[in-house]
């Protein structure tokens, strides 16, 4: 029997969507009965770049399309993170323990009305800007280091 300890990480990217003040755009996740808001992301393709796949995510989650934003950064290193006993198995074919993650920051340019969640398939029911400390807040407590190190790659860019 394969232990969870014996699995890869899904390799993924995340997107640190930001207005013009700073604000993080946040999606409340449509399947889940409970507050559940996160950033953009997703798996990367097979032969995909990083930097492709996470603005090919932020068109499948936002309808936001690459000329609407600005690359600002990307965090030096892969950052990782563990699912709980309850999901492993149950997400992602079993395949994974967990995820690794390249994370990168957009300055969107766009305007409100041009984010389109209502996608092919959607991952949210609503979206708003919100500060750094509330995006944290406001994550699943297993996701909750990865963005704790995300805001600190990108602090300087951010809205409290």
């Amino acid at each position: 029997m394969t232990q969870p300890s014996d699995l890869p990480y899904r390799p993924c990217v995340g997107v640190v969507l930001i207005n013009a003040t700073g604000r993080i755009f946040a999606g409340q996740r449509k399947d889940s009965d409970s507050p559940a808001w996160q950033m953009p992301q997703g798996g990367i393709d097979e032969g995909e770049k990083p930097r492709a796949a996470a603005l090919r995510e932020l068109w499948e989650e936002t309808g936001v399309t690459a000329d609407l934003v600005e690359f600002v950064g990307k965090t030096d290193d892969w950052v990782t993170y563990d699912l709980p006993p309850e999901l492993l198995g149950k997400v992602w074919g079993g395949k994974y323990k967990g995820q690794r993650q390249k994370w990168f920051l957009f300055r969107y340019k766009g305007q409100d009305d041009q984010v389109n969640i209502d996608t092919a398939h959607p991952e949210f029911s609503t979206w708003k800007w919100i500060g750094a400390e509330e995006m944290v807040a406001s994550i699943v407590p297993f996701k909750r280091a990865v963005y704790e190190e995300v805001v600190r790659s990108f602090r300087g860019h951010l809205t409290p």
